[in-house]
């Protein structure tokens, strides 16, 4: 797995090994950002199952002015320090190792808010829905904001519609892998 473009192009990435991680495709990750290229400098990115990184590293490369980066292993914590350091961008990130809920009440307490959230969560899981909602719930996507959710199960999108304060604006799919793009509605 590689960074793509920007000023870590090409720069390889540690990933966790074992049957519990998913990193996202690398063809998938090229697709999502031809789709969000234009929508990344200077934005606020949170990555909130971030795994290795991968997605808010790719952000930070393209020009985002700052990205947070949470998962409640502190294996991929470790993984993260690390593809961070390697790719220079440690003064632009930070880094959470909490549960995504208690990494959410810490930024809303913060009074963080954000242009792009990525959700990639264990997929058999209903984390992105209820991240979602607490998202909503506490205003954290700013006005023209993004949430991109990567899912196997094409059902999510009926849970997602249940709530007004949520708009699909757009979905695609890669193989058995589903990225859902969503808007305040």
């Amino acid at each position: 797995m590689r960074v793509i473009s920007g000023t870590a192009r090409g720069k390889k990435l540690n990933t966790l090994s074992g049957p519990n991680t998913r990193p996202t495709l690398d063809r998938v990750k090229e697709a999502v950002f031809s789709i969000i290229q234009f929508e990344l400098e200077d934005k606020n990115v949170l990555d909130l199952f971030s795994g290795s990184g991968a997605l808010a590293i790719e952000s930070l490369s393209r020009g985002a002015k700052s990205a947070v980066l949470c998962d409640n292993s502190y294996e991929a914590i470790k993984i993260i320090k690390k593809n961070i350091k390697e790719t220079r961008l440690e003064d632009k990130a930070e880094i959470i190792n909490k549960d995504y809920l208690e990494a959410l009440k810490k930024l809303n307490k913060a009074n963080q808010k954000f242009d792009i959230i990525f959700l990639d969560p264990p997929y058999k899981s209903d984390f992105a829905i209820k991240a979602m909602q607490y998202i909503f719930d506490n205003n954290m996507l700013l006005e023209d904001g993004t949430i991109i959710f990567e899912t196997d199960d094409k059902n999510k999108e009926k849970e997602i519609l249940k709530y007004k304060e949520m708009k699909i604006f757009d979905i695609r799919k890669y193989g058995s892998v589903y990225v859902i793009f969503i808007r305040k509605g």
